[in-house]
Formats: C-alpha cells, sequence, structure tokens
C-alpha cells in the first residue's frame, strides 16, 4: 500500500509548485478534482508524469436522491464530465457518494434516507452512473458515510449486490461507518466491513473520527480509529493501491504521512 493524499490539501500558486509540495512529502499518489479552473488536463498529466505521481481517483461525488430530481441530472451531467477526463490523465476510478434526502447538505442525515423511495431513486441514479461509467471504461467507487442513503457496509453490499455490475466498486473509509452507540464495536463493525466488502475495494481513504453518529473529520492519527486493524484488514482483502489521507490541514500532512507509512510498514 502506498500513501497517498487529496489533490488541495497542499496549495501554491502554479501546479508546478503544487505538485513539488506533494513530491516534498514523499507521496507520489493523488485524488484529484478536476476544478473549471484547473490548467489543461495535458499539462497535468506531463507534469504528473513529470514527478513519477499517479492519480489513484477523480472525485466524481454528487447527490444522488436529491429531493430536486433536477439536481440529481445535474450531478449525472457532472460525472460524465468527470469520466471523460480519466482517460487524459491516466486513471480509470472516480470516487462517489450516495447522498441525502436533506435538500440542503448532502452530507446531512435525514429521516427518510431510510425510506423504499429514497432506495428505488438511488438505483435509478446508480443505474444510469453505471451506464456513463460503462461508457467510459472506468470504476465507480462508492464511498459508505452515514449521513447517506447507503450509511453501513450492509446497505453497501446489498446495492453491489442488487446493482450486479462489474464497474461499482468501494471506497473504504473506516472512520465512516459508525452509528450512534456503535464506536464500543469498532472492532467488529471494521470486521464485517471488510467481510461484506473486502473483495470490491477499489481506493481506501484515510482520516479519524473523534465520535459516532457522523462521518470522521480529523486527521489520521489524531482520533480514535484503529489504524492497526483497520490497515491489517485492508492488507488481508488484497488491497495495494493508495491510502489516502483528507480531512487534514497542510500543516498535518507531515505528521500524517509519517504515521501511515510506520503503520503500513508494521503490518
Amino acid at each position: 500500500m502506498h500513501v497517498g493524499l487529496m489533490e488541495g490539501t497542499i496549495r501554491r500558486a502554479t501546479l508546478a509548485a503544487n505538485l513539488d509540495a506533494v513530491v516534498a512529502h514523499g507521496v507520489h499518489h493523488l485524488q484529484y478534482h478536476v476544478s473549471a479552473s484547473a490548467p489543461p488536463l495535458a499539462e497535468i498529466r506531463k507534469e504528473m508524469d513529470a514527478r513519477e505521481m499517479t492519480i489513484s481517483a477523480l472525485s466524481g461525488t454528487y447527490n444522488m436522491i436529491h429531493p430536486d430530481v433536477q439536481k440529481r441530472h445535474d450531478g449525472l451531467r457532472m460525472l460524465r464530465s468527470v469520466a471523460e477526463k480519466c482517460e487524459p490523465l491516466g486513471t480509470s476510478v472516480i470516487t462517489i457518494c450516495t447522498g441525502s434526502r436533506d435538500p440542503h447538505s448532502m452530507w446531512r442525515a435525514h429521516p427518510d434516507n431510510s425510506s423504499e423511495s429514497a432506495w428505488q431513486d438511488l438505483v435509478e441514479s446508480m443505474g444510469q452512473a453505471l451506464a456513463v461509467a460503462e461508457d467510459f471504461g472506468v470504476t465507480l467507487a462508492l464511498e459508505p458515510e452515514v449521513a447517506n442513503v447507503i450509511d453501513s457496509a450492509p446497505r453497501a453490499r446489498r446495492l453491489l449486490d442488487e446493482m450486479q455490475s462489474p464497474y461499482l466498486k468501494i471506497v473504504m473509509d473506516g472512520a465512516n461507518i459508525f452509528h450512534k452507540g456503535e464506536l464500543p464495536r469498532m472492532r467488529e463493525i471494521l470486521d464485517e466491513a471488510f467481510e461484506l466488502l473486502g473483495d470490491d475495494i477499489a481506493l481506501a481513504h484515510a482520516k479519524d473520527l473523534d465520535r459516532d453518529g457522523q462521518a470522521g473529520h480529523l486527521a489520521a492519527g489524531t482520533g480514535l480509529l484503529d489504524y492497526e486493524q483497520y490497515l491489517g484488514l485492508l492488507k488481508e482483502s488484497g488491497y495495494d493501491g493508495a491510502v489516502v489521507l483528507h480531512g487534514l490541514s497542510e500543516e498535518q500532512v507531515p505528521y500524517c504521512t509519517g504515521f501511515l507509512r510506520e503503520k503500513i510498514a508494521a503490518l
């Protein structure tokens, strides 16, 4: 496994300076978000190749069950635009989440997320998204998140089984799957997550948490997640890709990259 970083954690005036700053921390794997103001794709690829860097995934998250259907259509158009950028940038993975019925924030839980209508809307949206993935030969990596309609490993497994698509896989983030009262069962819940999803992991994330009932927002190594167990389960699953740090400041990058390298080396 390799230490990766979310693009945007380190910001400099130019792409070259930005990538130089990332490489200075020994990081050669990025999850990338291509903004409207980004340099041309060919320039990004050239600068990445010059530093022997790779893009592990592009970010393509949108609210797949937004109560406003037009918002879902807008998200699907955005996803297609991200898929078009995969081949030029040398990646084949797009990260997604499933969303919430909350009309203002897809990161806020809503009681209707567990409804049958939300599930059916998700299946419809996911089918459309997977048609895009098939068109471009890319993998959609779904991240379970406690505030989303897919809020647990069992729900993620149900969706994988229902969609039956080789283009749908998982982003594993151990800090995202603990509901209220579940932290005391951390070992059991992590074991279950990997038992259900371990064969379908396309990307791994690394951050931390200080409470259950919401996604983690702390830098890796500064909270309660059992990283020995989490990384050990990743290794046992056969995952050997990037473990992407996010939810950290630039000032935390030296500590978090060192923490993650040490834990990986000890496996």
